[in-house]
């Protein structure tokens, strides 16, 4: 198995294996296409090693039908690898600006709910690997505090990853993790007029 070699070895008095194991925070980030597909792709590699998988969606609604959950949700109850939950957050209020009804509540305090839920997982050590996805657009509004997050995922017990995904990822967050990737745009077929397409897009 290709593990790569190291460009430098930090004088940490960690032995080889010990930070080979050191458990990351991982920024996926950038205006290209392919942030939340790579995070999902690790999840994937995460549910082959049976370790317990978190997905937080924190953008895209309910009713929206994507592909990977439906994936995900059905390798997890097979039993052959880790068992995967599914958290939608959000309204798709990143792409659809409706208003919330009367008595329900704001977009920005349905994501800190959901920041919160996060929190209390990561304490209970629930996951093993946990997508915060689209969860960068958060910070960069300013809806949850870079700095709470950092303290968090800086204290957090046990061996458990996190990547998160979105863009404009806060420049504190992206020193702060580990892997930092970010995805530029090339070309996209939205740029020629052509909308998004099933088997691509979801």
């Amino acid at each position: 198995m290709p593990q790569g070699q190291p460009t430098v070895v930090p004088d940490d008095g960690l032995t080889t294996r010990q930070r080979r194991n050191r458990p990351l925070v991982m920024v996926h980030t950038g205006v290209g296409k392919g942030k939340s597909t790579a995070a999902f792709g690790m999840a994937l590699r995460a549910w082959n090693q049976g370790w317990p998988v978190g997905v937080f969606q924190f953008v895209k609604s309910a009713k929206w039908k994507v592909g990977e959950e439906n994936a995900l949700k059905a390798l997890g109850e097979t039993g052959k690898g880790g068992p995967v939950t599914w958290h939608k957050m959000g309204e798709g209020w990143s792409w659809i600006q409706r208003e919330p009804a009367e008595g329900e509540l704001s977009h920005e305090e349905k994501a800190r709910q959901g920041w919160e839920q996060v929190k209390r997982d990561l304490a209970a050590e629930t996951y093993r690997f946990y997508v915060l996805d689209e969860f960068a657009y958060l910070l960069h509004w300013g809806w949850i505090d870079t700095a709470e997050v950092i303290e968090v995922l800086r204290d957090r017990p046990g061996q458990q990853h996190v990547v998160i995904t979105g863009r404009n990822a806060p420049q504190e967050l992206m020193d702060f993790a580990d892997l930092v990737t970010d995805m530029s745009k090339v070309k996209h077929p939205m740029d020629a007029g052509q909308k998004g397409q099933r088997g691509i897009e979801w």
